[in-house]
């Protein structure tokens, strides 16, 4: 937790800085409000995040061409804040607007399409659309493999992703298999402390609970909520969700 609120020290301090030295609409006044609006996001303070992205944006539109990459970022930056809020419509709207620049701008094998494939298919999962959580997640995973090594962290989300449509679609034996997959990765490539494992974990114990191994389940969750009570602040939604799926695996047992 100590992470994040020293990040948003250092970056509020370079902000006063950049405040009394450039103009008010300087792009540099962008990035910094984009990555206050970061840090917010991550320690799940998500109208925070949106604020400074809203700042950000509104100096990117005027300052810059209709289809410039820092545009794509902003947009994709807002939708991911709608997401996490679960404002589906809005954070569809926003990844659209990202994904289309993307696709002018950028080579078709570029990283970023692939962010923008994941983040729509993040809320076609969100809102139920199963299929075409698929068929984006799908898109996103086939970038990626083609771009980086086998045991990249981008791969293990890819994975994870994937793992959790099976889950909600209640095949939990497919979503244990890309879970596995991503864990992998994660537990050789990522410090053990890292939010991914917890995150990891957490899908694993959720999986189990579905298929009623109540005891697996309990450990898996247990473990994701020590790495997450150490690494993201006692508000952040992430524990309480835990917290709750630890009681209702208790009550079952």
């Amino acid at each position: 937790m100590g992470g994040y609120s020293k990040a948003l020290e250092f970056y509020e301090k370079v902000h006063k800085i950049l405040e009394k030295t450039l103009p008010s609409n300087h792009p540099a006044l962008a990035i910094s409000y984009n990555n206050i609006g970061l840090v917010y996001n991550n320690m799940g303070d998500y109208s925070k995040a949106l604020e400074f992205f809203e700042k950000s944006v509104k100096i990117r539109e005027k300052a810059l061409p209709s289809n410039h990459p820092d545009l794509a970022t902003s947009y994709n930056s807002i939708g991911a804040v709608y997401n996490n809020m679960g404002d589906y419509s809005k954070a569809l709207e926003f990844f659209e607007k990202s994904l289309k620049i993307r696709e002018k701008a950028l080579p078709p094998n570029h990283p970023s399409l692939a962010t923008s494939y994941n983040n729509i298919g993040a809320v076609y999962n969100g809102m139920g659309d199963y299929s075409k959580a698929l068929e984006f997640y799908e898109k996103a995973h086939q970038l990626k493999e083609k771009a980086l090594p086998s045991n990249h962290p981008d791969l293990a989300a890819s994975y994870n992703n994937i793992g959790a449509v099976y889950y909600h679609m209640g095949d939990y034996s497919k979503a244990l298999e890309f879970y596995e997959k991503s864990l992998k990765i994660r537990e050789k490539a990522l410090p053990p402390n890292h939010p991914d494992l917890a995150q990891s974990y957490n899908n694993f114990g959720t999986t189990y609970f579905g298929k009623g191994d109540y005891s697996k389940a309990l450990s898996f969750l247990e473990k994701a909520l020590s790495i997450w009570q150490k690494s993201l602040p006692s508000t952040h939604p992430h524990i309480k969700e835990t917290k709750d799926n630890i009681d209702h695996v208790k009550k079952k047992m």
